[in-house]
């Protein structure tokens, strides 16, 4: 994975429905398009790396060890697909606890790039919230937000749009825009 570009992506309301605090792999369900968008990132290179903040396991509403399930799940349920998530980081803390790994601060994205040494320049991190496009801002990377019913984008945002494969259509143009332009 040395150098090559990441796709950094919320989990919760971008890659699967947000479910208040889920605690049962059994309520995983993906957003519309979602596959679809990460077979067309992967195509298109970019490693799939997954950054969520899970503040339900500081707050005491569930454990470490059904966080860890639910991505258990997650997994099998991509592999299915015959999608790989390369890493999987997120916050257990609370956001009182003002850790340094809670988005939007940078904490989750310096440990990716400690440990894979992606491709920076080529970075881009989706999200459907605020702190998404933030902490993208805050790194230093693109900022693509997932807009639904009715949202109104961050202005903050490279770009803002319907799903994951809205996104990755847009990245394949500016791709195909950048080879094509003298």
């Amino acid at each position: 994975m040395k150098d090559m570009p990441v796709l950094f992506l919320d989990r919760d309301g971008t890659l699967i429905v947000n479910k208040h605090y889920l605690s049962d792999p059994a309520g995983i369900e993906f957003m519309p398009d979602a596959i679809a968008g990460l077979r067309r990132f992967r195509a298109m290179g970019y490693a799939l790396v997954m950054v969520s903040n899970q503040s339900g396991i500081g707050r005491g509403y569930f454990s470490d060890e059904q966080v860890q399930a639910i991505h258990r799940r997650l997994q099998e349920l991509l592999s299915a697909e015959g999608i790989t998530l390369d890493a999987i980081y997120y916050c257990p803390h609370a956001p009182e606890e003002q850790c340094r790994c809670r988005k939007p601060a940078i904490g989750m994205l310096e440990q990716a790039y400690a440990e894979h040494a992606f491709d920076r320049k080529h970075a881009l991190m989706i999200g459907d919230g605020q702190v998404d496009v933030l902490l993208a801002r805050n790194f230093g990377i693109g900022a693509l937000q997932i807009c639904r019913d009715g949202a109104t984008p961050d202005p903050l945002a490279h770009w803002s749009g319907p799903s994951i494969l809205a996104a990755a259509e847009w990245v394949a143009a500016q791709k195909q825009h950048a080879v094509e332009t003298p």
